[in-house]
């Protein structure tokens, strides 16, 4: 093997490196964060289970229910999740996705999902994009009861879906929401949409997501990126946004554009913007702080009140 191969050629910290042979070295972003199994916790009463959305893929998900709460008669509203991490890392089986999502079950009453789309650069971009949005047409599939997921069928009404992101999910929310207010997708009724810190590139990163999508114009023209020039943005099909930002994140100020791109674009919902003082990126997943309690307080309250 030519010595060189073995020298490295990019450097994304702290995400991944690229040898230059092509391969791909991740690094570990927090150490705290390992897999949870699927199970019941006796703890919180909730339950998950693993599910394969689609066999050509691979792409699966995870789903939190509380089974005490719903049933046929009492169907709960539905939150989809889509995990952070640079479109490189993460997944709905760690301890940051499970332990927010254990959360946002038990103290807002729904059933959740956490799509387990597929990572770059192994699957470049815009992949978990694609994955996401079908695994949403994948959920609308159980609008009338006769899913492929029992669980979805039981314990999940479809009138009352909420998507949250963080991070990079944030970014995969609102593309995904944009979508399927394009293409006019039946079966789900997307009531609000969680923005938390989200990722939509700054020139720190500019360069790591262009490798990561070889497609993309960069950090001003491609919609993905910049919402405000995506012509799908005005047809964003949820009711109310809830835009949270972070004062020490340095992905703050691109969170705000968003919010004014999106309330400038003649959508025709609610959107409200709130700022954590004195907290950085994603905080609130591995924080148990005072100002991590006001940011989950503030979301379930989002969800639970019209």
């Amino acid at each position: 093997m030519d010595a060189g191969a073995s020298e490295v050629a990019r450097d994304f910290r702290p995400f991944f490196r690229v040898y230059k042979d092509g391969r791909v070295e991740k690094y570990k972003l927090f150490e705290q964060i390992k897999p949870i199994p699927a199970g019941l916790d006796p703890e919180t009463g909730i339950e998950t289970k693993d599910i394969v959305l689609s066999p050509e893929t691979g792409v699966s998900a995870r789903i939190f229910v509380r089974k005490t709460d719903g049933g046929p008669d009492r169907k709960l509203p539905l939150l989809i999740h889509y995990h952070g991490g640079g479109f490189c890392a993460g997944s709905p089986f760690d301890t940051a996705s499970n332990g927010f999502l254990s959360t946002m079950v038990t103290r807002a009453n729904v059933v959740a999902i956490s799509v387990d789309y597929r990572l770059a650069p192994e699957n470049p971009l815009p992949i978990a994009y694609e994955d996401s949005f079908e695994a949403l047409k994948w959920i609308a599939g159980h609008s009338e009861g006769s899913g492929p997921e029992p669980w979805l069928n039981q314990y999940a009404d479809l009138e009352r879906v909420f998507i949250v992101g963080e991070s990079a999910g944030a970014n995969i929310g609102q593309y995904v929401a944009a979508r399927a207010g394009a293409a006019g997708l039946a079966g789900v009724r997307i009531k609000g949409m969680l923005i938390v810190h989200p990722f939509f590139g700054g020139k720190e990163v500019d360069e790591m997501y262009k490798f990561m999508c070889p497609t993309s114009s960069g950090l001003d023209d491609d919609p993905k990126l910049n919402p405000a020039v995506d012509p799908d943005l005005p047809k964003t099909a949820c009711e109310k946004v809830l835009v949270c930002v972070a004062e020490k994140d340095w992905l703050r100020n691109r969170g705000v554009k968003y919010y004014e791109a999106l309330c400038g674009s003649g959508w025709k919902g609610k959107a409200e913007l709130v700022e954590a003082k004195d907290e950085g990126h994603c905080f609130h997943l591995f924080s148990k702080n005072e100002r991590a309690e006001e940011l989950i307080k503030k979301m379930v309250d989002f969800i639970t009140t019209d």
